[in-house]
């Protein structure tokens, strides 16, 4: 077992080496002084090539929370040696109703040779993370700043909530869920679109310590009913339709099925509450089952505004998020209150280099974890302003993003490198239309940025003087893991650069062993950190075989990774998402961005297929920058792209042109669907209801032959 405090032994060659740190007292410190690089001054020119290093202006790195690498440097070694006093201090600024044991902050076992994993963070201290998000923020004297502006699917359809506003509403929910029966510990399903009343009610639920499970609204019944089946939840929360762009959806409809489905396994849900979304559908076209639904106006309203705090142990669970599994079983992430609370508030306030002035845009949906720690939660317990955008970015036009920065003068604007690359097909006129001169730092979730896209964003969103929090992190890890700090150290498009405080990433080969300085590898981190999961619900046994027996003592985060000789650290996509070609190990993000390096390439998806002769073949989807025409010619110089890139070996045995590519709603593409097309298994394509456009499917399976 580790020993309290989060201290210890060594588990490899360089436990007591911060490598990347000893790094960083090499880095250059200003432009125009390196030999072979091209060095960029953040706001003075624009980043063009391949090996640019943009450095944060002077006036930037002045007022930034993190202004150097030196700074940087003090923190994160105490940060890895004394973690007991370096979080204790952080967590001394939320409201404890009892403190933790100052002896015990951290204990901690990753070590599945040394008996069960577990990781616990300030146990016995007793919080809410709703009383310090909302309650805190009123008695601090900031009852009437917007907490929350809500911008709907239609443009002209808006809202706002004050964090007065916002506490009343929540209270009024909370005590609802009480009046039912719903308690301390007991689950809640929250199946809702971006509407104020999704955070709304996962703050109530925190408010009362029940946990809450936010189902992706776009999941279909098979999957709510999963869900539900697996946690067993109170009752059901969603409203009856919401609409994406022009097209309906009927979610009371899924809900409906869903609670069909799940009785027939055994579990039964007595209670739906629906919200009325007007704008979508009148409840009386609504099915309805007057003796489980009930109308969220009818009943919630009626509540008192007030409603007393459930004070939870830091260790008492906050949710549960599913996430996909290899196996089709979604597992049921787990986090808790405590630490969870500490680490998003906290990646939030450096990441963004955040600043109370500034407003706030997180494009994601609450149904991510992105949507929980960087909309919800890490904002709200920084008193900050946050934007809730119901509608999709390209809604009625590709401008939309840049109307809504320049309505509600956005500050810092977070989203996917998805989006960025869809963007970047449509067009630049439709960014600089806008003025986007509130923007101060961008940022980017969900996957490796290709080098080029990054480019695009910085050069043509930013204007060239706003900073790119590029973030790796995951659902389990509950917030940032490896991040710039937008004022403290140069950047490398591409690059997650450092890790935040507290974290221990290495690279491991094959065996586990740890790897030194430049190279490639499995990504781990060792030792715990305060957000991290606790556990899958109900598998406990799937948690430590998933993420802690591949490499005993670590971590394992499913990605691989390489570290450079500055020690920047590079993510290279998920290990599965590696292709063996040959004996080389491909990762698909690193030939997916040299495809989309191609002046005609708008967009790539790579997954491997059977290969008689390399054992597996390079399979690549292209979508082509809008008006250009598909031809051998143009198949050619993609696949050239990438060998001049990355090497012969790399060269893409098949480019499947593609119109577009099979997506979620939130935007992450769907790349089982993709294996099964490139390996022709067209019955094997399984539920493609999640797609926000089912259609490409049929499309892509049209030009399989092209």
């Amino acid at each position: 077992m580790g020993t309290a405090n989060g201290e210890q032994p060594a588990a490899g060659a360089s436990s007591d080496k911060l490598r990347h740190v000893e790094s960083m007292s090499q880095l250059p410190s200003g432009a125009g002084k390196i030999s072979g690089i091209n060095a960029v001054v953040l706001g003075e020119s624009l980043a063009a090539e391949e090996n640019d290093l943009i450095f944060p202006s002077p006036e930037f790195s002045a007022d930034a929370l993190v202004s150097s690498p030196e700074q940087y440097r003090e923190m994160y070694e105490r940060s890895i040696k004394d973690p007991a006093g370096f979080w204790s201090e952080i967590a001394e600024t939320f409201y404890w109703k009892e403190k933790w044991n100052p002896s015990e902050v951290c204990s901690e076992n990753l070590d599945v040779t040394k008996g069960p994993v577990q990781i616990s963070w300030f146990k016995g201290g007793k919080t809410n993370i709703c009383y310090n998000a909302v309650d805190r923020n009123i008695e601090s004297g900031n009852g009437d700043k917007i907490a929350m502006y809500w911008e709907g699917n239609e443009p002209g359809q808006d809202g706002k909530l004050t964090y007065s506003e916002l506490l009343e509403k929540v209270c009024q929910l909370a005590n609802y869920l009480k009046s039912v029966g719903v308690g301390k510990g007991d689950a809640v399903i929250i199946y809702l679109p971006m509407l104020l009343e999704l955070p709304i009610a996962m703050l109530a639920c925190a408010r009362i310590g029940a946990i809450h499970s936010v189902v992706f609204a776009g999941f279909s019944a098979d999957s709510l009913a999963q869900r539900i089946v697996d946690c067993k939840p109170k009752l059901v929360i969603t409203c009856n339709a919401v609409k994406r762009g022009v097209k309906p959806i009927f979610l009371k409809d899924i809900v409906d099925a869903a609670l069909v489905e799940s009785e027939k396994n055994g579990v039964s849900v007595g209670l739906c509450l629906t919200y009325e979304n007007q704008s979508a559908m009148k409840r009386e076209d609504t099915k309805w089952q007057a003796e489980r639904d009930v109308w969220w106006q009818d009943v919630v309203t009626k509540f008192p505004t007030k409603c007393d705090v459930e004070w939870v142990d830091a260790e008492d669970p906050l949710f549960l998020l599913y996430t996909s599994g290899s196996t089709g079983k979604p597992k049921g992430v787990l986090h808790t209150s405590g630490g969870y609370m500490l680490y998003t508030a906290t990646t939030f306030k450096y990441a963004f280099d955040y600043r109370p002035t500034d407003i706030y845009w997180c494009t994601a949906d609450c149904g991510w974890i992105t949507g929980h720690s960087y909309v919800t939660y890490g904002p709200l317990l920084n008193g900050a302003t946050v934007l809730v955008f119901e509608g999709t970015p390209n809604y009625p036009d590709s401008g939309r993003c840049w109307d809504i920065v320049d309505k509600y003068n956005v500050t810092i604007f977070y989203t996917a490198p998805t989006l960025v690359r869809s963007l970047m097909r449509d067009g630049t006129e439709y960014v600089t239309r806008y003025s986007r001169k509130s923007l101060r730092v961008l940022g980017s979730v969900g996957e490796p940025i290709n080098p080029s896209a990054w480019r695009w964003f910085y050069n043509i969103v930013g204007d060239s003087r706003c900073p790119i929090s590029d973030t790796w992190w995951q659902t389990e890890t509950g917030g940032f893991m490896i991040t710039p700090l937008p004022g403290a150290w140069p950047q490398k498009p591409g690059s997650a650069t450092f890790p935040f405080f507290g974290v221990q990433p290495v690279i491991v080969d094959e065996k586990g062993q740890e790897i030194e300085g430049e190279c490639s590898g499995y990504l781990c981190i060792k030792k715990s950190w305060p957000g991290a999961f606790r556990t899958l619900y109900g598998d406990h046994e799937r948690y430590e075989t998933t993420y802690f027996k591949p490499f005993a003592g670590y971590y394992f985060t499913g990605d691989g990774c390489s570290r450079d000789k500055d020690g920047y650290y590079w993510l290279t996509g998920r290990v599965d998402d590696v292709i063996n070609v040959s004996g080389h190990r491909i990762g698909t993000a690193e030939v997916e961005s040299a495809l989309v390096s191609h002046p005609q390439c708008a967009e790539a998806a790579v997954v491997g297929v059977e290969h008689e002769v390399k054992g597996q073949g390079i399979y690549a989807f292209v979508t082509l920058v809008d008006g250009v025409l598909y031809s051998e010619e143009l198949r050619k110089s993609l696949i050239v792209t990438v060998r001049n890139q990355i090497g012969a070996f790399a060269a893409p045995d098949k480019i499947h042109w593609a119109p577009g590519l099979p997506k979620t709603r939130s935007g992450k593409i769907m790349r089982r669907i993709l294996r099964k097309i490139a390996a022709r298994q067209l019955d094997e394509l399984g539920d493609t209801s999640t797609l926000a456009d089912p259609g490409v499917v049929d499309q892509l399976i049209a030009l399989s032959d092209c």
